[in-house]
C-alpha cells in the first residue's frame, strides 16, 4: 500500500480547509528508489544507467478508479521506464514526484518484490494496474 508525502497531505489540507491554493501537476512521475523512503523523502532514488523517471499524464484515461468507495487508483496504462544501460542496483521501492527530477515527493511505496536491475536487461515497467495507489478509506 502506497503512503502519502507529507507535503501533499498538507497542500491539500491547505486547499481544503483554509483556501491556500494547490495547482494539481499536468503530469506525475514515478521513480524507482534502492531504499526506502518516508514521508518527507524519496530514499535512495536510481542514477545514471540511461534511469529517468516515468511520466503519467494526469488525465481520466491514465488512471483507473476510484470506484467503489475504495479511495484507489491504478495506472491504465503500461509505464516503462528506459532500457538500463549500466546497473541501477537492488530497486526495492517505488514513488511519485511532481516533477521529472527533484520536485515534491507525492506518494512512496516498497516494491511487491525487490528487483536486481543490470545494464542490458529489459526496460523495467509496471503492467497495466500494477502501480496503485491508496488513500486510507
Amino acid at each position: 500500500m502506497s503512503a502519502m508525502s507529507d507535503y501533499l497531505e498538507n497542500a491539500l489540507l491547505g486547499h481544503l480547509f483554509k483556501g491556500a491554493a494547490f495547482v494539481a501537476p499536468s503530469n506525475v512521475y514515478v521513480g524507482l528508489s534502492t531504499a526506502a523512503g518516508s514521508d518527507t523523502a524519496m530514499g535512495a532514488e536510481v542514477a545514471g544507467g540511461g534511469y529517468a523517471r516515468a511520466a503519467i499524464a494526469c488525465a481520466g484515461t491514465s488512471w483507473t478508479g476510484p470506484a467503489g468507495g475504495n479511495g484507489t487508483v491504478a495506472n491504465a496504462a503500461e509505464v516503462a521506464f528506459p532500457v538500463p544501460s549500466a546497473s541501477w542496483g537492488n530497486v526495492t521501492h517505488w514513488f511519485i514526484a511532481d516533477a521529472p527530477t527533484g520536485g515534491n515527493l507525492l506518494f512512496h511505496a516498497p516494491l511487491t518484490a525487490a528487483k536486481t536491475i543490470n545494464a542490458g536487461d529489459a526496460a523495467p515497467k509496471f503492467e497495466v494496474g500494477a502501480l496503485t495507489v491508496q488513500i486510507d478509506d
